[in-house]
């Protein structure tokens, strides 16, 4: 089976909502497609209040015509359940189903996302336009792919999600003993004695509970995907020859625990939209697509082990699938002793190994479902994209596995909310810049159509853990520029520009595979994670470790005994003191670089000293460590490096590890990433800068049918080369 199915090569379009345009309007948009190559659409995201405009009288008429329409343009259907924008009527008829604040104020309809999760009224209706759907149109032949919800992320903290929580919390702890020890109850005297006590977390006189906001973080995304769960089966049941997602969107303010979703899609999809107009928005693109498919390769792998809906990245076993009469999924139990699951690799250089997804494409199913084709949504301005950036991004994707380009949107609404939102054919129309560079784009996606057999390899890879990020944003911090979020974009945006594309991992994800294993800000370290990356190490791993690693325990209580907690042994400090600084203070260290933001006072038990501070309270005192433990060498690092300072001391860490650049030729301003098989490769390069650039390297570019020795790439410019395994190996990119 094609994922999405009955599609071949890469997918290309966006979501279309004809419900906004006279039909007139319809066969236009159908041509301008066709003269875009687009091949596949979202259809009916927000449509609720058109498809079911009173309770159980649905109107598919509209639908109809505008499926066959597509149909017959050769344009395939990501079909929406509309269920993200309940209409009018559901919400008069069940106010009880309307969000509640954390400050107990009840939402009113008007906007998107006016529901609550927990509702049955709301879990009812979901299932009963999810089923009429799959009744309506489950033998459509422009059916590729169910696309269920929209972004999901609604948070609510009413008595419907009392009783949920309550049920979820007896799942995971049993007892109100061991629910106390979790939530430190002794403190500011918050024993319960009974579970009808417990409530979600609403606003309090001061400071909230750190250990209940974070169960509650963990429960909503627990609660949300068994809304999701209910649908998908629902969909499966009646087409099971098409594959089910739902599009996941990013954020601090998003309460979904995507790693853990991985296993339950049948591609991960995600949307994503860069809120920088300058370099970071090729940073933060790059970042998005590394775990969008380290999320989907850790999906395959629990679907393939058969522990699909098992293991949450919380460490506990989920009842993915099994809902109560709650509608939410449970956790059962906690995960016992784990080993490691597999080498995957050979000599910790060569990633970790990836299936191949189960439709015989190269790695595991991932698709970029939603971003901004001309514009940049930054905070407070709409930045307009420059000529070509569109499909740099594009590519960007692509290069990390994306299995095509979808956009938000295909037209451009004429009213609403988010009139001025980015389009496809924007109000200026098809006589535009916009919808020229989408034409070019849909041609460049043809021409690439062979590189979706190729695989990713990463030969690094960084910490995932989305429970470290919630609970630092639960808990009252040494300082408040501590973000999980900052802490691991550094960290990839360093190893980004030493040359590597990157993997990230979860705790139960195998480790063995990777040259180097990188820890930054992760608070939360249950003993297990601690134990395998101790065996990671003692096999002959490399691991860097950043500041505030190992501090807390997965219910987010503090280690004690020293910094940084269930990583002492390992690498072979012991942290007394904590010394945030000044957002403007700067440390200079022995090696001529400099620290901010955070320091410490490190204590050596048995780490070499490799850099220390150089001035002030801390002279004289380690700020880099290196310690031999087994066969693997283990890095600790004290402060927050400038971006150069820490893109060099990860490249030569790296290279100490034995992980080479993916194009170690490439100059400054140009990404390289590479997709492979074992008969052949594709190099993608694309200059960011604003300089024309040459890349001594050679090969078939598929974008122009040349064939290039060396790349001369225009500021700008993109090109993606086919590489074979008998080329020079005195010119091959990789040599």
């Amino acid at each position: 089976m094609r994922w999405p199915k009955g599609l071949t090569g890469l997918c290309y379009g966006g979501d279309y909502n004809p419900e906004q345009w006279p039909a007139e309007v319809w066969p236009a948009d159908v041509e301008l497609m066709r003269r875009a190559r687009v091949n596949l659409v979202t259809v009916g995201v927000f449509a609720w209040s058109r498809l079911e405009p009173q309770p159980g009288r649905y109107d598919f008429d509209w639908l109809d015509r505008v499926l066959d329409l597509l149909y017959d343009g050769g344009i395939r259907v990501a079909l929406a359940t509309p269920t993200a924008s309940p209409p009018p009527w559901f919400s008069l008829r069940h106010p009880d189903a309307l969000p509640v604040t954390a400050d107990g104020t009840r939402l009113s309809h008007g906007s998107r996302d006016t529901y609550c999760a927990s509702a049955p009224a709301y879990r009812a209706a979901a299932r009963g336009i999810a089923e009429a759907l799959a009744d309506r149109y489950r033998d459509h032949p422009s059916l590729a792919l169910w696309h269920v919800h929209n972004e999901y992320g609604t948070t609510c903290h009413c008595e419907h999600v009392a009783v949920a929580f309550r049920a979820w919390l007896r799942a995971r702890y049993g007892d109100l003993d061991r629910l106390a020890e979790a939530w430190t109850g002794s403190f500011w005297s918050q024993h319960y004695s009974d579970w009808e006590q417990i409530r979600p977390p609403r606003t309090t006189r001061y400071l909230g509970n750190p250990g209940q906001l974070l169960d509650f973080r963990r429960f909503v995304s627990d609660e949300l995907l068994g809304a999701y769960v209910e649908q998908r089966d629902l969909l499966r049941a009646a087409t099971p020859d098409v594959p089910v997602t739902t599009n996941y969107v990013l954020g601090g303010w998003v309460p979904v625990d995507h790693a853990r979703w991985a296993a339950e899609v049948d591609l991960v999809a995600i949307d994503h939209y860069p809120a920088e107009a300058g370099p970071g928005a090729e940073e933060q693109t790059a970042l998005a697509a590394d775990l969008a498919r380290s999320w989907a390769r850790r999906g395959e792998r629990l679907r393939r082990t058969g522990r699909a809906g098992q293991v949450g990245a919380t460490g506990h076993i989920g009842l993915a699938g099994q809902v109560g009469a709650t509608g939410h999924i449970g956790l059962a139990g906690r995960v016992g002793a784990t080993g490691h699951i597999g080498r995957g690799g050979q000599g910790g250089r060569g990633g970790a190994v990836e299936p191949a997804s189960v439709d015989g494409s190269g790695g595991p199913a991932w698709l970029l479902m939603e971003s901004a084709p001309n514009l940049i949504l930054t905070p407070g301005r709409m930045h307009a994209k420059e000529p070509g950036r569109m499909i740099r991004h594009s590519l960007a994707h692509v290069a990390r596995g994306s299995r095509g380009a979808m956009f938000f949107q295909w037209r451009a609404s004429r009213g609403g909310a988010e009139v001025f939102h980015s389009a496809l054919v924007p109000h200026a129309g098809p006589d535009s810049r916009a919808f020229r560079e989408a034409v070019s784009l849909g041609g460049v996606l043809d021409r690439l159509a062979e590189v979706d057999a190729g695989t990713v390899r990463a030969p690094v890879a960084i910490a995932w853990d989305v429970a470290s990020w919630w609970a630092l944003q639960s808990t009252v911090l040494p300082s408040g520029q501590l973000d999980y979020l900052a802490e691991v974009s550094a960290a990839h945006r360093a190893l980004s520009r030493a040359g590597h594309t990157v993997d990230f991992v979860a705790e139960d994800d195998d480790l063995l595979g990777y040259a180097l294993l990188v820890l930054p800000a992760l608070y939360l370290l249950p003993d297990r994670y601690a134990a395998r990356i101790h065996d990671y190490v003692a096999a002959g791993g490399h691991l860097l470790v950043s500041y505030f690693s190992g501090i807390a325990d997965e219910d987010a209580r503090v280690r004690t005994g020293g910094y940084p907690g269930a990583l002492r042994e390992v690498l072979g400090v012991r942290v007394e003191e904590f010394h945030p600084l000044d957002p403007a203070t700067r440390l200079p260290l022995s090696d001529g670089t400099t620290g901010r933001l955070w320091a410490e006072t490190v204590r050596l038990t048995g780490a070499t000293p490799s850099v220390f501070y150089a001035g002030g309270l801390l002279d004289g005192e380690p700020a880099l460590t290196r310690h031999d433990y087994g066969d693997g060498v283990a890095w600790y690092l004290s402060t927050r490096l400038d971006g150069d300072a820490y893109r060099d001391l990860l490249a030569r860490v790296a290279e100490a590890a034995g992980a080479a650049p993916t194009c170690p030729t490439a100059p400054a301003g140009v990404e390289a990433v590479r997709r492979g098989t074992a008969e052949r490769s594709w190099l993608f390069l694309l200059n960011h800068s604003a300089e024309a650039q040459t890349v001594p390297v050679c090969g078939v570019d598929l974008l122009t049918g040349d064939y290039a020795d060396p790349v001369r790439l225009p500021a700008g410019g993109c090109a993606v080369l086919r590489e074979t395994a008998d080329a020079d190996p005195g010119r091959r990119s990789d040599a």
